[in-house]
């Protein structure tokens, strides 16, 4: 339970970075791709072990790492267009509710079993992603404008259902922290190809400390969620993902309070308290 909690905590902390980033005029595609770059780094030089390069090339999860290297950059582009087009609550509540692809995926193919008090506090965590991200009672999907939200649902789903099934059937003991750095690099190589063709290539100091700033949590908020996936510690995916969705958007939710005195409706309150019902009753559950 305490990496989940530290994953928890450093993901929300990474909400609270982008919102500096705002404050203080970092550009935020340049920063994100130093992160991912400062990410490689913490994993491949600090917890490598003396592997090389050549050798993570060969090791069976490379292709996986590829995928969620491309799928990490992309949807975090997709996330910025459904919160310019659609608005913020809207791209809180596609990204969170995706949580129940890997939750379906991990009964089909791993056999987990749902009590009646695991699949009550998963539809809870539902609810309570929508009421802590709504920001007033009028705030609903547009017809016209559902692309961009199914496309992060869908992206944000796959996502912690590849991470699972990589975690689950290809990563050896140890190898947590240089697969997360090969994600994170594999990320990078994209990113650099996208500022290139977008000609967004020319970077400040500000945009470099932002990036390193972002990239240290990045990194451990990845190794601490697929520690929490293994199986001597909470292991069960169907656990696992609806705590930490739920989780990060209630103490995002402080956070905004705390830090950038963020106004909240009677909904988020609500929101709030449903949310650690259900917290509580999927892990009574596990």
């Amino acid at each position: 339970m305490i990496y989940l909690a530290l994953s928890v905590f450093i993901s929300s902390s990474l909400f609270v970075i982008f919102k500096l980033f705002d404050k203080y005029q970092i550009n935020t595609f340049q920063a994100i791709v130093i992160n991912y770059l400062t990410a490689f780094c913490c994993g491949f030089f600090f917890y490598g072990n003396g592997t090389t390069l050549v050798e993570v090339s060969q090791k069976p999860w490379i292709v996986g790492a590829i995928i969620l290297g491309f799928l990490f950059i992309s949807i975090f582009m997709v996330m910025a267009t459904t919160a310019q087009r659609n608005g913020l609550s809207t791209a809180s509540v596609a990204s969170k509710m995706s949580v129940v692809i890997p939750v379906i995926f991990a009964v089909i193919v791993y056999e987990e079993k749902l009590s009646l008090l695991k699949v009550a506090g998963i539809i809870l965590a539902l609810l309570a992603v929508y009421l802590t991200t709504v920001k007033n009672d009028g705030a609903t999907f547009n017809r016209k404008k559902l692309l961009f939200p199914l496309l992060l649902f869908l992206g944000s789903g796959v996502i912690d259902t590849a991470i699972k099934h990589i975690e689950t059937k290809y990563l050896a003991e140890g190898e947590v922290p240089i697969f997360s750095a090969a994600v994170f690099g594999c990320a990078f190589m994209i990113g650099i190809v996208v500022a290139i063709i977008r000609r967004d290539v020319v970077i400040d100091g500000k945009t470099i400390l932002g990036g390193i700033a972002l990239g240290i949590p990045n990194f451990y908020s990845i190794i601490f969620l697929l520690k929490a996936l293994r199986p001597e510690n909470l292991g069960d995916s169907s656990t696992v993902f609806p705590i930490n969705n739920v989780a990060i958007v209630m103490l995002s939710t402080i956070f905004g309070i705390i830090l950038f005195k963020e106004k909240l409706i009677p909904k988020n309150w609500i929101g709030i308290v449903i949310a650690i019902i259900s917290i509580v009753m999927i892990a009574v559950s596990a």
